[in-house]
């Protein structure tokens, strides 16, 4: 019989972790690259409404939509209604300012919604609420504690929207430059065409809570009932609540942690923050929500302000909110603080 000979060993393959690791990048870039597309492009409807709204919720990431979607289909998409406070005169004579000064900050955290958690803060003394701006204003933004704590402020919040160079495609993220009208103590630091009519909030030196289209010629003439002007104001995009009643939405712009400030028939000044109770800190509240915030705590006038990484409220030495940018608070141009 012939005795079987032994079959040489096979020598292993070593693994090419170069291939694999080439491999592995091509798909994270392949994935980058293409899943906005299929997300904007596909049926996906409700993740493609939540996307873009998120997205054109805060104005440094408008560009997400926006670089791949037209205006018209942006517009689509989120839907339009007919913008009702265009048509609606603010009733500032209802707005009853207490004579006897009050100290009083009223306090409550919301958490009953499964989306997202909020904070609200009463003002009992409006006049206590001013504009914060950045100390490098036009060159470098300041985050909402170092805005707070250089103005010995006790509270404040984020503001208005901004962007960091001259147009809105370039951004460094660093808040630089407000976008619109901003006034602070009476002195205005950015002007707009005054004779151009566009949505300003403003508070007088009384302490009522001015919001709706106007031009800035009628803003610096606007005095209240006895005789005090205006002294600090910024513009803004959405309107919440009017005369007591809910404002339709202009846009419904999907889900984000939202800003806002208002103002209660009895003089109190209200703001609000709400948090995503969501991985990512994206996903939070649409506006009808944010709306029906600040109607559940008494404002006869509210408006929403920036949002999204910029949403930051600040009171006692401490940020009490979750920011959601991904290095804590982020820069801003202007934000309203509590002095």
């Amino acid at each position: 019989m012939k005795k079987n000979k032994d079959k040489p060993i096979k020598k292993m393959k070593r693994i090419n972790w170069k291939s694999i690791i080439g491999l592995m990048v091509f798909g994270l870039i392949f994935t980058a690259v293409t899943a906005p597309i299929i997300l904007l492009y596909g049926p996906f409807e409700n993740a493609k409404k939540t996307f873009v709204g998120s997205a054109m919720a805060t104005m440094s990431h408008k560009w997400m939509a926006t670089m791949f979607l037209s205006q018209e289909r942006i517009d689509e998409i989120l839907g339009t209604n007919k913008k009702v406070e265009d048509t609606t005169q603010q009733d500032s004579s209802l707005i009853e300012i207490p004579k006897k000064k009050d100290d009083t900050i009223v306090r409550y955290d919301l958490n009953d919604n499964p989306k997202f958690k909020g904070y609200v803060l009463l003002i009992s003394d409006p006049t206590r609420v001013k504009v914060g701006v950045s100390s490098k204003l036009g060159e470098k933004g300041e985050t909402v504690s170092a805005i707070a704590e250089r103005y010995d402020a006790v509270a404040a919040i984020n503001g208005g929207y901004f962007t960091d160079a001259e147009g809105t495609e370039k951004w460094t993220s660093n808040g630089g430059i407000p976008t619109g009208f901003l006034m602070s103590e009476g002195k205005v630091l950015q002007n707009i065409d005054s004779a151009n009519k566009g949505p300003i909030l403003a508070i007088t030196k009384e302490g009522k809570l001015l919001i709706g289209e106007r031009s800035v010629s009628e803003l610096l003439e606007k005095k209240d009932n006895d005789g005090d002007n205006v002294t600090e104001a910024m513009s803004y995009v959405t309107t919440l609540v009017k005369n007591g009643s809910s404002c339709e939405i202009e846009k419904d712009e999907g889900s984000s942690p939202r800003t806002m400030i208002g103002q209660t028939k009895n003089g109190t000044i209200v703001l609000a923050v709400l948090d995503s109770k969501l991985p990512g800190g994206r996903i939070c509240a649409s506006l009808k929500e944010a709306q029906d915030v600040m109607i559940k705590y008494g404002c006869y006038n509210a408006v929403n302000l920036d949002g999204g990484k910029s949403t930051t409220m600040y009171l006692n030495g401490e940020v009490i909110n979750n920011p959601s940018y991904a290095l804590g608070e982020r820069p801003i141009a202007s934000g309203f603080i509590v002095k």
